[in-house]
């Protein structure tokens, strides 16, 4: 345990360094927390606590791209070979980097929801607990998401081209950047197939409609987002590499579709059930019905 810790406050520190990941866990949060919240939401308190869902959505999201690149970038350095040397092995190293990842995710959510409340004067932030669940589940998830393309890419060029066609699909069709509600149906059919749409939907769901830790539909994500979680940290350590001159074989990456399991099967009951969709059309004719500023939110029966 105490190998473990010390191991932690070293990726701690490591990572801090990184500009990479400071931008996309720090300055990329805040400037889609003033967009949404000023530009989006108008400064009104009910639709900046609507928003509060795709905005930590994005932050717990964003975690995966400065993770991946900080382990390709330690491995072309050289430092992972020190770590090696250690008796560290692979699932030390990556449980480290999703505890560290978390441990500096996690700040900058709290400081976001106090702007919501100081700045914007949101007075209420629905169900914590659900929130806090929701959020720490899915940083692991999108952390392992991370590790794996550390995992599978060979270089920092291409660990980029591959974190940007996951990032693009995640923010655009999951409802994280233009609503659910407000995207065309095809679209929605296949956002139901992402992990994002649900971390998204159910985020909105605890903060704005104030839904339940056991709640049918949050169970739900939950239960894909852990099984998901499992299987990317799974194969990550099973093609984990110290050395720089270690490459890994294409036909391995081909492994990293197969972690998609939970959201194929999740995605092709909701869209014969609608459930999600509905919920996102539901909560988004809520915050655009007449109402007080500060007035709570009524859920959909």
């Amino acid at each position: 345990m105490t190998n473990f810790l010390t191991l932690t406050r070293m990726r701690l520190q490591l990572t801090l360094r990184n500009r990479m990941f400071l931008f996309f866990s720090v300055i990329m949060p805040f400037a889609f927390f003033f967009l949404y919240a000023g530009v989006f939401a108008k400064g009104n308190p009910r639709g900046v606590r609507y928003l509060l869902g795709p905005i930590i959505a994005l932050t717990v999201m964003g975690s995966f791209w400065g993770l991946s690149a900080a382990l390709v970038m330690f491995r072309e350095q050289g430092i992972l070979r020190r770590f090696h040397v250690t008796p560290v092995t692979a699932s030390d190293m990556l449980a480290s980097s999703i505890v560290a990842n978390f441990i500096l995710t996690l700040p900058t959510i709290i400081v976001e929801l106090l702007f919501a409340r100081f700045i914007f004067h949101v007075k209420d932030f629905g169900d914590v607990s659900t929130s806090f669940v929701l959020i720490a589940l899915g940083t692991m998830s999108f952390a392992s998401l991370g590790l794996v393309v550390a995992s599978v890419t060979n270089t920092m060029q291409e660990t980029q081209v591959i974190n940007q066609l996951i990032w693009l699909p995640l923010i655009f069709l999951s409802g994280a950047t233009i609503p659910l509600a407000d995207l065309p149906q095809v679209v929605q059919r296949v956002g139901l197939f992402l992990p994002a749409t649900y971390l998204v939907t159910e985020l909105q769901d605890a903060i704005y409609w104030s839904a339940a830790l056991w709640n049918r539909d949050v169970l739900i994500a939950l239960a894909s987002l852990a099984l998901w979680a499992c299987l990317t940290f799974f194969l990550s350590a099973q093609l984990f590499r110290w050395e720089p001159e270690s490459k890994i074989p294409r036909r391995a990456k081909l492994l990293v579709a197969a972690t998609a399991l939970p959201f194929v099967l999740l995605g092709i009951w909701e869209n014969n059930s609608s459930r999600t969709v509905a919920k996102a059309k539901a909560m988004a004719e809520s915050v655009n019905a007449p109402a007080a500023p500060n007035d709570p939110p009524k859920q959909a029966p």
